[in-house]
């Protein structure tokens, strides 16, 4: 049986096909042989080799075309953006996140505004100098929220969670609350009547927004514990690990399209979707189909964050925008001087204040945020990526194209910086994180971010009856439940009734029992799950 192609276009959409899948192989092969490398990251060599292809099919087209697929930004945010938040969730350590909830929340939220805020202005009152007429009040308050957006992605393979856990949790946490915040103050910038603007309409605005983030978390943690209680109660293992895997793969997604259907924000339906599932679903399936999920939510991640990357280095070269901009090379390079310059200014306005108050209601000198691991925070946030062309090409052009200069400037701008920011901003990291965090202030952090390891950790001779449990999940960490100190110093400096306290309790007593997590696991006889881990979780 052959396959007969009904058109040259079907023939053209394969051949793009095999040489896209061709050189994202080229780009993984490439990223491990420079694994060790202090200056490059899978992000940055699927940049490069983006660049370098699109260079080359500009070449052989004689200057007609420099890419094999059109940018599309439903692609992005429907297929290639979900796998890579919800593995984020899944695979990060939810003690660490938690603890440092506040902060993030800081920083992702206010952050965002404060920065969203300094670009909008900055881009209205330097924009104009510049002779840019044609951009409306809407369209700069567009831009405020698109180059609010940090790329959490390149960010991400630079920063390493064992060695840097503070840090890690702080950016990575910031990334995502800050992507959410961006997407939804950018759709609500799009139905903002400015015409008729008033207190009352800045209300609403805020509402809004706070009404978007409540609802989208809660139906990201709903689409996570309905899955729990399904893959529980019915327990598919005992048949078919298929069943179970494509449940734990599916359940997430349709949170996610859920949530784009009723305009709320996908990105934080699907985190948190993603950190319920790690904590009760994962739990509740085979030892086969844990493995099996664990390993496919991270390498869908992967391979998503590659083809991003290669998709917006072959799409810099687009000969049709930069051909509308042609005539203004002097002002497409002030303008990404200007942007980038906002970029860091609106990032330095809210990292050092919001980080000098979370340090405020930190109690003890080696859990607050030092000065240099707030300069990493402010330079590992400047990158801008792919929701940011993502929400330029939504706002500038009609399915990838545009005819008017002025858009064509913006779109052209935004590949600038991103451009600019990823192999500058994303190279530097690294070598920054060594200069300003040497191995004696990553100890550090590794000594005050985690919990003791074992039983024998320096707490445990101190407390009568200290029992110590650990759990083991994805991105999980071990714990310690301290039941009660020894003495009255003990009780003035240990924290015995902290909110992690209540929550185990609420957890075993009433959340576990019903959606199932680690030690309440249902077991069937001549079920694939290895007896020795069942025992061992009901120990």
């Amino acid at each position: 049986m052959t396959l007969e192609l009904g058109s040259a276009s079907d023939y053209g959409s394969i051949v793009s096909i095999n040489i896209f899948v061709a050189l994202l192989s080229a780009c993984i092969v490439i990223g491990h042989l420079l694994e060790e490398n202090r200056w490059m990251n899978e992000s940055i060599t699927a940049l490069l080799i983006g660049l370098c292809t699109g260079g080359v099919i500009l070449l052989t087209t004689e200057g007609k075309n420099s890419r094999i697929l059109v940018f599309s930004e439903d692609l992005f945010f429907i297929y290639l953006l979900p796998p890579i938040i919800f593995n984020a969730g899944f695979q990060v350590k939810k003690k660490q996140f938690f603890r440092n909830f506040m902060t993030i929340i800081l920083f992702g939220a206010v952050g965002t505004l404060i920065s969203f805020v300094i670009i909008s202005l900055g881009a209205i009152g330097l924009f104009r100098r510049l002779g840019i007429e044609a951009l409306e009040i809407s369209d700069f308050l567009a831009i405020g929220a698109i180059f609010s957006a940090t790329d959490s992605v390149c960010t991400l393979q630079v920063l390493n969670q064992d060695e840097t856990p503070l840090l890690y949790s702080l950016v990575f946490g910031e990334g995502v609350v800050n992507d959410a915040t961006s997407v939804v103050l950018f759709n609500a910038i799009q139905t903002l009547d400015l015409g008729h603007l008033d207190s009352m309409t800045v209300v609403k605005f805020v509402g809004n927004f706070l009404y978007l983030f409540a609802t989208s978390t809660f139906l990201g943690v709903f689409a996570g514990l309905l899955s729990a209680y399904i893959i529980k109660k019915l327990y598919f293992g005992r048949h078919s690990t298929d069943r179970e895997v494509a449940i734990m793969i599916l359940m997430p997604y349709l949170s996610y399209m859920l949530a784009e259907l009723l305009d709320l924000s996908g990105i934080l339906t699907v985190f948190f979707c993603g950190i319920v599932m790690s904590h009760y679903t994962w739990h509740n399936v085979t030892e086969r189909s844990r493995v099996t999920t664990k390993h496919a939510f991270a390498t869908l991640s992967f391979i998503a964050e590659i083809f991003i990357f290669l998709y917006v280095g072959m799409d810099a070269l687009d000969i049709e925008k930069w051909r509308l901009v042609s005539q203004s090379p002097v002002k497409i390079i002030s303008i990404s001087s200007i942007i980038l310059g906002l970029v860091m200014v609106g990032r330095a306005a809210f990292v050092f204040p919001l980080s000098f108050v979370s340090n405020l209601s930190k109690k003890t000198g080696s859990q607050k945020i030092t000065f240099r691991e707030q300069v990493v925070i402010w330079w590992a946030g400047l990158m801008r990526g792919a929701v940011s062309i993502a929400l330029a090409y939504n706002k500038f052009t009609n399915w990838g194209h545009t005819q008017l200069p002025s858009n064509a400037i913006m779109i052209t701008s935004t590949i600038i910086v991103v451009l600019f920011s990823t192999l500058v901003f994303g190279i530097l990291t690294k070598p920054l994180v060594i200069l300003l965090l040497p191995k004696r202030h990553l100890t550090r952090e590794l000594s005050i971010s985690s919990d003791p390891p074992s039983p024998k950790a320096f707490l445990t001779p101190l407390l009568n009856n200290g029992q110590v449990s650990s759990e083991m999940e994805p991105g999980a960490e071990t714990s310690q439940n301290i039941l009660r100190p020894s003495s009255l110093r003990m009780l003035l400096t240990i924290p015995t009734r902290s909110v992690h306290h209540y929550w185990r309790k609420f957890d075993d007593a009433v959340m576990r029992p019903v959606f199932g997590g680690r030690g309440f696991m249902p077991y069937v006889p001549g079920s694939p799950t290895e007896r020795s881990v069942h025992d061992g979780e009901l120990a």
